[in-house]
């Protein structure tokens, strides 16, 4: 275990009370690496909204200032950011000023959650991704999948396959929008394997890692891979490292769902890798 002083992780994310996600993901995953999780809800929905209907929603955008407020009157300051999903244009202001004023020193790690197959979630309008690529501009890590990275860029959504020099192009636009590392999700060169890439505008250098591709949707999983990666980066990992553990750890999660025959729609069980997890972050 690591000396000195527990290292603080804010996440900023929606709870879905069921439906493994969100911050029910980021509490046990970041807090099992031994990193303090203290948390801001975006929003409480009873259960996530992939799948399932008639679920409930509540918005928490009025009680986010108020929140920060506080922190601020007890000199909070917090080693590493990590934000989700956020629901409004009015929430990525708010997440700019907590980054600003709880977060001077802090590692803030993105992931722009917006959409997926190349279409933005229904509960964004069409100009979302550019509030979204302010908060990108502040990333140190920003960590999103395909269709999220082309709206980012403004460009349109290809299905792939990809080619390493096609995924290695948009790692370094994206970096130049602001964040000095950027992992890409949803990458793949053939119908056998999928994973991630990486890049470090610091060394220059880009790597991927891959795992067998499973044949369905799962929900979870992005939230699954984005808290891993936050785990071993906080735990002194580079980041092609962590790429390879979180891969290997989403993957895990997927194999063990896809087995037992879970209904989908409730998450990958990410909890009985959690051992393995520990183990190759060396705690």
């Amino acid at each position: 275990m690591a000396n000195g002083p527990q290292k603080r992780v804010l996440a900023i994310h929606d709870i879905s009370c069921v439906g493994k996600c969100s911050l029910t993901v980021a509490l046990p995953i970041i807090s099992a690496a031994g990193l303090e999780v203290p948390s801001l809800p975006t929003a409480v929905l009873s259960t996530h909204t992939g799948g399932f209907t008639g679920f409930t929603y509540r918005d928490l955008t009025e009680d986010m200032i108020p929140i920060l407020e506080h922190w601020k009157s007890l000199g909070l300051q917090f080693d590493a950011i990590y934000t989700g999903f956020l629901g409004s244009f009015e929430q990525i202001d708010i997440v700019c000023k907590i980054i600003d004023e709880v977060g001077k020193n802090a590692k803030v790690f993105v992931d722009p959650v917006m959409g997926d197959a190349g279409k933005l979630y229904s509960v964004f309008p069409d100009n979302f991704p550019e509030g979204m690529k302010r908060l990108a501009h502040k990333a140190d890590v920003l960590l999103p999948n395909m269709s999220e990275a082309a709206f980012l860029l403004g460009e349109e959504y290809r299905p792939g396959p990809y080619t390493e020099e096609y995924i290695e192009s948009l790692l370094k636009r994206l970096s130049g929008l602001g964040p000095r590392k950027v992992v890409l999700t949803g990458v793949f060169f053939d119908d056998k394997k999928l994973g991630a890439a990486c890049y470090d505008a610091d060394t220059g250098k880009v790597s991927f890692t891959m795992a067998e591709k499973i044949p369905e949707y799962f929900h979870g999983t992005g939230d699954v891979f984005s808290s891993a990666i936050v785990s071993a980066v906080m735990n002194g990992l580079p980041l092609d490292r962590a790429v390879e553990i979180a891969v290997d750890f989403t993957h895990g999660s997927i194999m063990r769902t896809y087995r037992a025959g879970t209904d989908l729609r409730y998450g990958v069980n990410f909890e009985e890798g959690i051992p393995r997890f520990l183990k190759q972050l060396g705690l």
